[in-house]
């Protein structure tokens, strides 16, 4: 319970840059002196200000690397990142693997991402969003990774770092199509399982590069079974069930082995469905895939059930939604999972199909079982969160949706997907 507040906190405290006006007024709060609300506030603050200093130390460490430079010469210019790593490993107690990671992060921020070096330094984003936006760009060129990085500024900081790479996913497919094509044909030739004997005796079964719309069937299968062994008596986790499941399946063992399959949700614009252009599909519970995997799962017909939806190329508003099999479906489910693709908790990326409809108007008030009152919220968010913490949201006119947290402060969860 948080007590009275005694303190306030300076206005215009949640937009104010970093520096050392903001780190003198955090300096001077007391956290346990002011309300609820404004300790929301601060730690944002103080986030901003992590972020700041952050980009800082890159700064710095890419600056030994230029002193260093000075040093070797132009006789050995190559030795400048080495001998820099070595010097930041030991200054700052790092292992060479650690200092090595830091220093070329330190270098791509200034020399390759410079507009993603100013985010982190004027804390719009923080190191695990920047380090995120880096990993998933490296495989660009610097012109395509730049691009990317301009079209990712605006929405970076509202989006969790899995939502990020999703959409980072997206826009490198967008940036160039046919790159993207041959990425995914190259790496899925090399397609290969591993086993893995792990230090305490068990072992791990790795299905790498695989097509992601067949992982993403087996996956809804497995869950499914899953969820289907739950019940009284049944003392395994789901992460247990799903493990025995999965090798009752390829062992050809048990009640499994014949079953059928999940339901899977695909979306994709009209123009990529007809092959005019490539833009990426969306595999709900997996994020974009090429436009050729998109036309593949919108054609195929598959054991489980593929849901599409197919949206206006402009708007990005649904204008035929269906399922490649025949499966009994409430209409108003099918309706609600093709507008929303996931849970609409802010950050939440559990599929659609894998969550509870929620009364956005609650069934004991008066609330009526329509498409437009009704909500896919996770198993967790909508039992936990929406109705024993007590969050409350509304869905707005842009299909966006608005949550109130119990401290006060507004959250928006857009309804295009990350």
């Amino acid at each position: 319970m948080v007590e009275t507040a005694t303190d306030t906190i300076p206005a215009g405290l949640d937009e104010m840059a970093p520096g050392p006006v903001l780190a003198a007024f955090l300096a001077s709060i007391d956290i346990n002196q002011v309300s609820g609300y404004d300790r929301i506030v601060v730690l944002r603050a103080d986030k901003r200000m992590a972020s700041h200093y952050d980009a800082r130390a890159y700064r710095d460490m890419a600056g030994v690397t230029d002193a260093l430079a000075e040093l070797e010469g132009q006789e050995r210019p190559e030795y400048a990142a080495e001998s820099a790593a070595a010097e930041i490993r030991a200054a700052l107690h790092l292992t060479r693997r650690a200092a090595d990671v830091e220093l070329s992060f330190a270098l791509t921020l200034r020399d390759r991402l410079p507009k993603l070096a100013r985010m982190l330094e004027t804390g719009v984003i923080d190191v695990r969003r920047a380090t995120t936006i880096e990993r998933n760009t490296v495989h660009l060129t610097d012109e395509t990774a730049r691009t990317v990085v301009d079209r990712i500024a605006d929405v970076a900081s509202r989006l969790t770092t899995g939502q990020l790479a999703a959409r980072i996913r997206r826009l490198c497919m967008e940036a160039n199509p046919d790159e993207a094509a041959d990425r995914y044909a190259h790496r899925v030739a090399d397609r290969r399982l591993v086993v893995e004997p792990s230090d305490d005796g068990t072992a791990d079964l790795l299905g790498l590069d695989l097509p992601p719309q067949r992982v993403v069937a087996v996956t809804r299968r497995i869950n499914k079974m899953a969820r289907g062994l739950r019940g009284s008596g049944e003392t395994r986790t789901m992460d247990q069930l799903r493990a025995d499941v999965f090798l009752d399946l390829l062992s050809g063992k048990g009640r499994h082995a014949a079953g059928g399959g999940g339901v899977i949700d695909i979306r994709v614009d009209l123009d990529t469905l007809a092959a005019l252009t490539n833009h990426p599909g969306d595999l709900a519970g997996y994020g974009p895939v090429i436009s050729d995997i998109a036309r593949q799962v919108a054609e195929v017909q598959q054991r489980c059930e593929w849901r599409y939806t197919i949206t206006d190329t402009q708007t990005g508003q649904p204008i035929q939604t269906g399922t490649t099999r025949r499966r009994p479906t409430a209409a108003q489910r099918r309706t609600v999972e093709s507008r929303d693709l996931t849970c609409r908790f802010p950050g939440c990326r559990m599929p659609g199909t894998e969550c509870d409809l929620d009364h956005q108007i609650l069934w004991s008030q008066g609330g009526r079982t329509t498409v437009p009152l009704l909500t896919p919220l996770c198993r967790h968010d909508h039992i936990t969160v929406r109705h024993l913490i007590g969050w409350t949201y509304k869905r707005l006119p842009n299909g966006d949706y608005q949550w109130t947290s119990k401290l006060g402060h507004i959250y928006i969860t857009s309804r295009e997907p990350p």
